[in-house]
């Protein structure tokens, strides 16, 4: 959904970050207001699932944390990942010490969920703009068809399926996740 503005003036970044938050969350993506579709069952099963998995491996050890529906605000843009991935010495900290309320910077790992109404290729733009912005790592998980496309830096888009390995961030050492493991939380047999 778009959201429109007057067309005879032009929001900026701060002035979008001033306005009341909306559900499902909003974008800013050059100038024009997106609001994010609400997450479905498959989506909101593997998004949860997931993002535990990662932050068993990496936020125990002190390596990455993982943050859902997170709004970064970079590169002139303010995107609102399902799942962003920081590694641990890049999180954003307050004067206490504390995370910070306010993220302006990108994740390390950008993971996007497509729902049914989504357009692929906005997405994709999402994605590869992280991506071009310092993000080391993109997934596009399809719940329709149990794929993942894969997005690094300097390097075409890879599709991973089935018992594929996925990449994940070098900080995670040897960890391995395949296709299967991902979308295995979709069944509750």
């Amino acid at each position: 959904m778009t959201l429109s503005i007057d067309p005879t003036s032009v929001l900026t970044l701060e002035e979008f970050l001033k306005l009341p938050e909306t559900k499902p969350a909003s974008e800013y993506i050059d100038g024009i207001i997106y609001q994010k579709p609400m997450p479905q069952g498959k989506h909101s099963r593997v998004q949860t699932r997931l993002s535990s998995v990662i932050n068993d491996v990496g936020e125990t050890k002190k390596l990455a944390v993982v943050f859902t529906e997170l709004r970064c605000n970079f590169g002139g843009k303010s995107i609102v990942p399902d799942i962003a991935v920081f590694e641990w010495q890049r999180i954003p900290l307050d004067a206490n010490g504390q995370i910070s309320n306010r993220f302006d910077i990108h994740p390390d790992w950008i993971i996007e969920i497509l729902s049914p109404e989504q357009s692929p290729n906005k997405v994709i733009r999402k994605i590869t703009f992280a991506i071009r912005n310092g993000a080391k790592l993109g997934w596009l998980m399809d719940c329709d068809d149990e794929s993942i496309m894969v997005f690094q830096p300097n390097q075409f888009p890879d599709i991973k399926e089935k018992q594929d390995i996925l990449p994940v961030l070098d900080i995670l050492g040897n960890w391995q996740l395949t296709v299967a493991d991902v979308f295995s939380c979709l069944s509750l047999t």
